[in-house]
């Protein structure tokens, strides 16, 4: 399968690397949030005209809405989350939760999961919008989350070179797997939850077959640097993975295959390290260090 893809359009209004980037709940509308503390809402049918929804007084690294409220969940570094409503513009509650980054935070039914520096997971109720619990499983710091409804288990990527899995329902430590050489930054499962991908700072991608215990399966050179971020696309037919080597690379989601390399030469793409990557409104939207936002339209050819 041949795949096609271009930049159609280029959103400009942080003043510092963008790590962030969560869906709204139109298709063609997101929120983006970086080191500048600004988070910025978008329309991709008006371009570059970005609505500052709120500035956070530190850099923001995880940033995640919530469905059922309509609330922005954003993690401040070195402080807690704040819960933002963006069509108001304001601040609807906070809770401090460490002292350390905040890396990823993932919702999942009435629990949110945030991953923190100091190497805790901390769960938080989210009708109360109370600590539930710490895991502590790493002194490393806990870099990315993701959670399979299927096996109802929640994956966590460490700096220690691990992904640790938890039963969602207990909270326990069920399996911890020797994944990587380096700092784990994202881990994924695909959609159906028979497999868990993982990447980091070795610049490899691996797959795991979800089960007990979790099976290695593929272990990919994937990238020359680390690889930041990586998600499916809503079809579930093609993964994306963002690096820091400056490059979006597309893989089919199956076999893995490489069916695409995005890099500032071939594709006018981004000039440093990619940090982020969303689908939505049937884009893939890239943010990067460069202090942009990229809109990419991808298909089959």
């Amino acid at each position: 399968m041949a795949l096609s893809i271009e930049r159609i359009d280029t959103f400009a209004g942080h003043r510092d690397a963008v790590y962030a980037l969560t869906a709204a709940a139109e298709p063609h509308r997101f929120y983006s949030a970086g080191s500048d503390g600004m988070v910025i809402g978008w329309d991709l049918t008006k371009p570059d005209l970005g609505t500052l929804v709120a500035r956070i007084p530190a850099s923001v690294y995880a940033m995640e809405r919530e469905a059922s409220t309509g609330l922005l969940w954003v993690g401040q570094n070195y402080d807690g989350i704040h819960r933002i409503d963006p069509e108001a513009k304001q601040e609807q509650d906070s809770l401090r939760l460490t002292s350390s980054p905040i890396f990823d935070i993932c919702l999942f039914e009435d629990l949110a999961f945030v991953a923190q520096g100091d190497g805790v997971v901390t769960v938080i109720d989210r009708p109360s919008f109370q600590i539930r619990k710490h895991l502590r499983a790493s002194e490393a710091s806990a870099r990315s989350l993701a959670v399979n409804p299927a096996t109802r288990e929640l994956a966590a990527g460490y700096s220690d070179h691990t992904v640790k899995i938890f039963d969602v329902d207990s909270l326990e430590l069920k399996f911890v797997i020797a994944a990587h050489t380096h700092s784990v930054f994202t881990v994924r499962y695909d959609p159906a939850g028979g497999r868990l991908l993982s990447g980091g700072r070795d610049a490899h991608l691996k797959t795991w077959k979800a089960g007990d215990p979790y099976v290695p399966g593929q272990d990919i050179v994937a990238h020359m640097f680390a690889i930041n971020h990586l998600s499916f696309s809503p079809d579930g037919r093609w993964i994306v993975t963002a690096s820091m080597d400056k490059t979006l690379k597309l893989w089919d989601a199956e076999t893995l295959k490489l069916l695409k390399v995005v890099d500032w030469a071939r594709f006018s793409g981004h000039r440093t390290s990619i940090n982020r990557t969303l689908w939505t409104g049937g884009r893939l939207i890239s943010a990067s260090d460069d202090r942009l936002i990229s809109i990419w339209q991808v298909g089959a050819v």
